[in-house]
């Protein structure tokens, strides 16, 4: 039973380390709490509840809603209970629930969905189901989807990470399982469209290097026309969807048509795939920071029309760059020239965080031939700098 003491007279008896907590959710609840012992802590006070500093009379119940007995005195939590018994007023005793005729509950809320346990009055095992139920809720592994319809649709532009499904976050997750549409990408976790219901949408997108299923203006359009409809729309991505993810023209078109946007960040493979490799992208003495860059644009271009490699092939940091199979001799070549030494150590990630995950490690001169040989394509982050060696 849940109750809306909103406004509504109750009586805490006791001022101590639980009451204040009882205390604090019936502010929650916006009651009209009326607090009775002959010392108050200033936790209490502060809470902005009516305080009564004396012992307590059975009369105090008169016009409640709900007592509670928190004091440490059994003598006296038994006197608020019978005093309850004959006013017909509900009483929680904190002390001992069993000689009480009401419960709290342990209670975990996720948006407007409220979960309250009760362990058959044993404290710890309340709150171990209750945080074990509240963890499987927030992971998605419980059904949290709404069954009735919202008045209006909505986007969610969520990263999903670098690929294993265990590393999308877990509001990521949790909007994912209550979508009534998904637009997923080739590199997000597809394993969770698995357990997904046979009533939610899945549209594919499939983009890759030289395959597209869906324009990027067919993308957007498919967004808002199915969010106009009303649907709960989830745009999943891999890794994060503003880094290289065109998220930002989701967005951008979502606000155009009206639609409300949100977006759920997610780990970039740019971070993701050097910390799965064993290379941390800073390290004192080492690289104090870090640029990431994309690899798709021919290297020979000057630096106002893509790449500044000039000035990368320079800087002392760790240099990461996605995209890259293609161009990555050019890349090296382009690097070296301008001031990169050869014997820079860089490593080619393939596939990271999935069980086909491998790891090239070579000089600057040599990763190019390197990863050739090894067959490695995209998807793959390379790393160029002193760090790619410091943990192997």
């Amino acid at each position: 039973m849940l109750l809306d003491v909103t406004g509504r007279r109750v009586v805490v008896v006791g001022a101590g380390r639980v009451a204040t907590r009882r205390v604090r959710g019936l502010v929650d609840a916006h009651a009209d709490i009326v607090v009775i012992a002959p010392e108050v802590d200033d936790a209490v006070r502060l809470a902005g509840v009516t305080v009564h500093e004396r012992p307590f009379a059975a009369r105090d119940l008169d016009g409640a809603w709900l007592a509670v007995a928190c004091t440490d005195d059994p003598g006296v939590n038994a006197a608020v209970s019978d005093a309850a018994a004959a006013r017909r007023v509900f009483c929680v005793r904190a002390d001992n629930a069993g000689e009480g005729s009401a419960r709290t509950p342990a209670v975990a809320r996720h948006g407007d969905v409220t979960i309250a346990v009760n362990g058959g009055d044993d404290p710890a095992r309340t709150r171990a189901l209750r945080d074990a139920i509240s963890a499987a809720l927030a992971a998605g592994d419980l059904p949290l989807r709404a069954h009735r319809r919202p008045a209006a649709g909505s986007v969610a532009l969520v990263g999903g990470g670098p690929g294993d499904p265990e590393l999308i976050t877990v509001l990521g997750q949790r909007l994912v399982s209550d979508a009534d549409v998904v637009v997923v990408d080739r590199l997000a976790p597809r394993q969770l469209l698995d357990a997904l219901p046979d009533s939610v949408e899945v549209i594919d997108c499939g983009k890759s290097a030289h395959r597209h299923n869906l324009t990027q203006s067919e993308i957007n359009d498919v967004l808002v026309d199915r969010a106009l409809a009303g649907k709960r729309v989830v745009r999943l991505k891999g890794g994060d969807p503003f880094v290289f993810g065109r998220g930002g023209e989701e967005w951008l078109a979502c606000l155009a048509a009206g639609v409300p946007v949100t977006v759920v960040p997610g780990i970039s493979s740019a971070l993701a795939a050097p910390a799965l490799a064993g290379i941390p992208l800073t390290h004192r003495g080492l690289a104090a920071d870090f640029t990431v860059v994309s690899g798709h644009l021919d290297p020979g271009r000057p630096a106002d029309q893509g790449v500044d490699w000039p000035g990368l092939a320079v800087n002392a940091g760790t240099l990461v760059i996605l995209m890259a199979m293609d161009r990555l001799h050019l890349i090296a070549d382009a690097l070296i020239e301008h001031g990169r030494p050869a014997s820079t150590p860089a490593a080619v990630v393939h596939r990271a965080a999935s069980e086909h995950q491998q790891v090239v490690r070579a000089r600057l001169d040599g990763i190019a031939a390197a990863a050739r040989e090894a067959g490695l394509s995209a998807p793959a982050v390379v790393v160029v700098g002193a760090v790619v060696d410091v943990l192997a």
